[in-house]
């Protein structure tokens, strides 16, 4: 009895490790990360990344919510090497090879050879004429190559064209029209914390009940927001609570609205009209899934599974030119129109011939105005054209 008891138990034994065995043969394989290094904190990865991290310095990660992987190994994903592009379509936005070409043409012009202080604060192609664009055919030699850079030198805004292959460079004069050029990196980080130096405006957050430790603060919108504000780069800031919540978007701190000066850093107004409205309550606001509180008898829904057997339905070619059905358009990016369609055509069913549709299209062009003439509201909109 005892010898039937032990191979009863062997067999069980081999049949469990056989299953065990099988089951960690065919897991599906996820590259991990090897040390630290291979991990990104949300902050240095993206500074306008939502999370309580990127107003507040870290040296090491806390939870798994902190950290974004890096990129998969290239082992096993292919990793196109930008660096090498080449132009193919005259309306292709600007290499990397070009760019580092109009940096160093620029360099050696007189306008930046100063001391005096300088920021690039756009660097795109030039388009060529719409009606040579339209003459161009591929095989075509490429229309000359021009980037339009738009910098600020010592205070003053400067529109330049550079002539990549030549080398020369045109200065327009801006003259006193209005318009400022868009923010950069530097100027968003420091509108963040200009507003903190102002004494009154810590005054006003610490009378709403919010502790300067909770406060995160985004500059929402550059503009012109009046004739006594000529010739000053202003921008909209306004401010949420993080206290209790890393979605502090749903917490914000209602009718206060900074005004403020980004060459100088000074805060030129405040608007606080807000005061009787209560900052909403942070429970159950925030999104992360680790913040969840999921009760496993109310998991109704199975995982879903899309997919493409037999690949997706667009082709690239040229790195620019999309065929989708029987569409075929130019996609580029803009870093102030967003992404730009261009040459949009459709194949006409009867004809069998590519139709002209739209000559250039810019997803900025889709935005929603709230509406709203309340001085936190009135210049805010969806989508970004404010």
């Amino acid at each position: 009895m005892e010898s039937r008891n032990f191979l009863r138990f062997l067999a069980i034994s081999l049949s469990v490790s056989l299953v065990l065995f099988f089951t960690w043969v065919h897991l599906p394989y996820a590259p991990q990360p090897n040390t630290t290094t291979d991990l990104l904190y949300c902050s240095t990865n993206s500074p306008w990344c939502t999370s309580k991290n990127r107003f507040q310095s870290i040296n090491k990660p806390s939870t798994a919510d902190n950290i974004l992987e890096k990129p998969p190994n290239p082992k096993h994903h292919k990793v196109h090497n930008h660096e090498s592009d080449t132009p193919h379509h005259p309306l292709d936005p600007l290499t990397i090879s070009e760019i580092n070409r109009v940096r160093t043409i620029l360099k050696s012009h007189a306008l930046f050879r100063s001391s005096s202080p300088f920021a690039f604060h756009s660097v795109v192609l030039e388009e060529p004429d719409k009606t040579l664009v339209l003459q161009w055919k591929k095989g075509d030699s490429l229309l000359p190559r021009k980037a339009a850079v738009v910098a600020r030198v010592a205070g003053k805004s400067h529109v330049l064209t550079v002539d990549i292959t030549t080398g020369e460079v045109a200065v327009q004069e801006t003259g006193s029209r209005s318009g400022y050029p868009t923010m950069t990196i530097e100027d968003m980080t420091s509108s963040t914390w200009a507003p903190l130096s102002n004494a009154d405006f810590n005054r006003t957050i610490i009378q709403r009940g919010v502790d300067l430790q909770d406060l995160a603060c985004l500059p929402i919108s550059l503009g012109w927001f009046g004739e006594s504000e000529e010739n000053r780069r202003l921008i909209k800031v306004q401010c949420y609570s993080m206290e209790g919540t890393a979605n502090f978007y749903m917490r914000p701190i209602e009718g206060l609205t900074v005004l403020l000066d980004m060459d100088s850093k000074e805060v030129v107004e405040i608007s606080d009209k807000g005061r009787d409205i209560p900052i909403p309550k942070a429970a159950n606001t925030d999104y992360r899934y680790s913040a969840q509180k999921i009760n496993p008898e109310m998991m109704f829904v199975n995982p879903i599974s899309i997919e493409q057997p037999k690949g997706p339905s667009f082709t690239v070619e040229d790195e620019h030119l999309v065929k989708w059905a029987n569409w075929e358009f130019h996609l580029k990016p803009d870093p102030r129109a967003g992404v730009i369609v261009s040459r949009a055509k459709v194949r006409d069913p009867d004809s069998g011939e590519m139709r002209d549709v739209m000559y250039k299209g810019f997803t900025s062009e889709l935005f929603v105005p709230y509406m709203d003439p309340t001085d936190a509201w009135y210049f805010q909109d969806v989508y970004g054209c404010g």
